[in-house]
């Protein structure tokens, strides 16, 4: 595992984002760990959070021309991410939507620089991947390109057919999906971890019950 996906679980888990116990998900299932990023509620951690995001997608070499983040988790993803790639020498320009048209002032639902060229959507998780869909509806509709999907943790489980939620994004809108970690990754992390191991039988008992390839 590359050091800043193993840092990232540490970051995440430190920040309580990353919990483990039995947590009733919105398909009904029992998981044995939690994911909030929201928890990633101040200056600093947000700070971090975008470092990690643009490590991960520097690292996947998948080409672009600019962000986009959906209202409105993705709205302060999208702009730490920019700051970040900024800082590591990758300046883009971003852009994220509003829930609602503005009808006065600029108007539309657009904020941010006009969409153009291949469009990297930034986000938290892909659950059932309606915010995606409507992503990549509204980038087309503007005449640019979706090229691809960045998020921070892939649970790698079966949504409602055999396929995960984020297999079924890729095979739907034929778009890559970076993540900085996945199911894989926390798995191995937790083999490793002493203090942590006593919750290593039960992500492997889901993953084998809910998993996919």
């Amino acid at each position: 595992m590359s050091d800043f996906r193993q840092a990232f679980i540490e970051f995440a888990i430190d920040h309580n984002v990353l919990s483990f116990g039995e947590f009733k998900t919105k398909a009904g299932r029992l998981s044995p760990y939690f994911f909030n990023a929201g928890l990633f509620n101040d200056g600093e951690s947000l700070h971090k959070l975008g470092q990690f995001y643009a490590k991960a997608i520097i690292a996947a070499e998948l080409p672009f021309d600019m962000l986009f983040g959906p209202a409105y988790k993705g709205i302060p993803l999208v702009s730490s991410i920019a700051i970040a790639l900024a800082e590591m020498g990758h300046n883009y320009s971003f852009c994220f939507n509003r829930k609602e048209a503005k009808d006065h002032g600029e108007g539309g639902v657009l904020v941010g620089a006009p969409l153009a060229g291949r469009i990297l959507i930034v986000d938290d998780v892909i659950s059932a991947g309606t915010s995606v869909g409507e992503s990549v509806d509204l980038i087309r509709s503007s005449g640019a390109i979706p090229c691809g999907v960045a998020i921070a943790l892939d649970r790698m489980e079966r949504g409602s057919s055999q396929l995960s939620a984020v297999q079924e994004v890729k095979k739907m809108h034929d778009i890559p999906v970076i993540s900085i970690v996945d199911l894989s990754s926390l798995i191995n992390y937790l083999q490793d971890n002493s203090g942590l191991i006593q919750n290593l039988h039960a992500v492997e008992q889901y993953r084998e019950q809910y998993g996919v390839a």
